[in-house]
């Protein structure tokens, strides 16, 4: 590809977003418009993308050199159960590579939470299991998206982490959670600096995790980004019960946006809170056996015009209407509407 045609497709998706953001189209709608087929010319077709959610057991020891290669292994094993059932795109829950438990890292040992002693983790087998994880996904020409533990330099601690691995095996992006929970944030992690966004087959997707489903502006920011989706990422740091409410804040959360959104938790939970895949109506459109082992809850997101759901299509758009302040025109001077003692 030229220059030139670089630029051009630039300016085109800078187009594209424009008209999504003014009309709250999905991107592959807007798309349509901004650049109707040519006589002669056949638009590319455009189809569901398909998107496989994980859950997976979710281990707690990066000391453990075992446990970081079983969980590479199992993280391998569903990306390829996903790429046999036709998905672009698979989603792994926080920590899927390892999750470190708070009094496993302590620096106070076990009978109390300390500082994180981050120097005892097997940094040098995470990276391999990254690095095998990262190759298979070019092979299945998958796009992965896992949570892991990301180092500093030391004495920083490090991130939490999701990794966006593209179908050719390449590391794009790496979201890193920004709201953490105190002890996180007092003894185990540095935070995030902002939002993380990519696009898969025209569809743009944002990623969010851990305790920032307890927080709508995360939510909010992302359907200020023109996302269709976002991936969400928890783990096994809250109790069963918590993360049933964390499922049902998570269909809040798409239905209140218009968002799709995918909900990627520990096998170990999943009697509470299975792994699943949530429509722009708050409905679950998918979801993984509530039977404590690792499986996959595929559903297609469909980016073709005539099937956007109308929680994007028509309550997306009027959402922004009515935040823009379109209800300042209808206000009236009127005596009986500043009287709030009559009836």
């Amino acid at each position: 590809m030229d220059e030139g045609q670089m630029t051009s497709n630039r300016n085109l998706k800078r187009r594209v977003r424009a008209r999504t953001t003014k009309t709250g189209e999905s991107y592959a709608a807007a798309l349509r418009h901004v650049r109707p087929a040519r006589q002669g010319e056949t638009m590319p077709e455009l189809n569901p993308v398909r998107l496989a959610t994980a859950q997976i057991v979710v281990r707690d020891d990066p000391r453990d050199s075992g446990q970081l290669r079983q969980s590479g292994h199992d993280v391998r094993d569903l990306m390829r159960q996903a790429r046999w059932a036709g998905a672009r795109i698979i989603h792994f829950p926080e920590g899927a590579t390892c999750s470190p438990h708070k009094r496993i890292m302590s620096v106070t040992g076990p009978t109390e939470v300390g500082p994180a002693d981050w120097s005892r983790a097997d940094w040098q087998v995470l990276r391999q299991e990254l690095a095998a994880i990262a190759h298979l996904a070019g092979e299945l020409r998958l796009w992965t998206v896992l949570g892991s533990v990301h180092p500093l330099t030391p004495p920083h601690r490090p991130h939490n982490s999701m990794y966006v691995i593209s179908d050719q095996g390449e590391l794009v992006t790496r979201y890193d959670e920004r709201l953490l929970s105190s002890t996180k944030l007092s003894f185990m992690y540095t935070p995030g600096s902002g939002p993380v966004t990519f696009e898969v087959d025209g569809l743009r997707f944002g990623c969010a995790m851990g305790i920032e489903v307890h927080f709508p502006e995360v939510w909010a920011e992302y359907e200020r980004l023109d996302v269709e989706g976002v991936l969400f990422s928890t783990g096994p740091g809250q109790t069963p019960d918590g993360t049933a409410a964390f499922a049902t804040e998570t269909q809040g959360h798409a239905a209140t946006n218009g968002l799709w959104v995918s909900f990627a938790m520990c096998a170990q939970h999943s009697a509470a809170a299975p792994a699943g895949i949530i429509a722009p109506d708050g409905r679950w459109a998918a979801r993984c056996p509530a039977d404590g082992h690792p499986a996959l809850a595929i559903a297609g997101i469909d980016n073709r015009p005539e099937s956007i759901d109308i929680a994007v299509t028509k309550a997306r758009p009027w959402r922004r209407r009515a935040r823009d302040g379109i209800y300042a025109a209808h206000l009236v001077a009127d005596n009986r509407s500043e009287d709030r003692g009559a009836f």
